[in-house]
């Protein structure tokens, strides 16, 4: 994931590609920490045109609070520069993958 430290780049990002997932996270956060890897591999092995950023949620709070984000982790996914779908603290992979698999169909074929 890329790290993002820049409110306009994101924007930016989110307008200029098809779809889009965004991390905010937080440096003492064990949750962030030990889930970011299982999204990382989810994303590479079933949705691999998905552009992944983090927001370091705790650092960078103004970024955090545009996005109405309050608690970390939290995970939201664009497509087509919309918000699709927005995941919080306890999150299945499983479920995760299952539910981005259409629009990701849709969009990115």
């Amino acid at each position: 994931m890329k790290q993002i430290t820049n409110q306009e780049k994101i924007y930016e990002y989110i307008s200029n590609q098809d779809a889009v997932l965004i991390y905010f996270s937080g440096e003492a956060c064990s949750v962030c920490k030990d889930l970011k890897p299982k999204i990382e591999k989810a994303i590479l092995e079933n949705f691999p045109k998905i552009e992944t950023y983090e927001i370091k949620s705790d650092l960078y709070k103004e970024i955090a609070s545009s996005f109405l984000v309050f608690s970390i982790p939290t995970i939201i996914v664009f497509f087509d520069s919309k918000e699709f779908k927005r995941y919080g603290r306890n999150i299945s992979i499983y479920q995760f993958i299952d539910e981005l698999k259409r629009p990701y169909n849709l969009f990115m074929d």
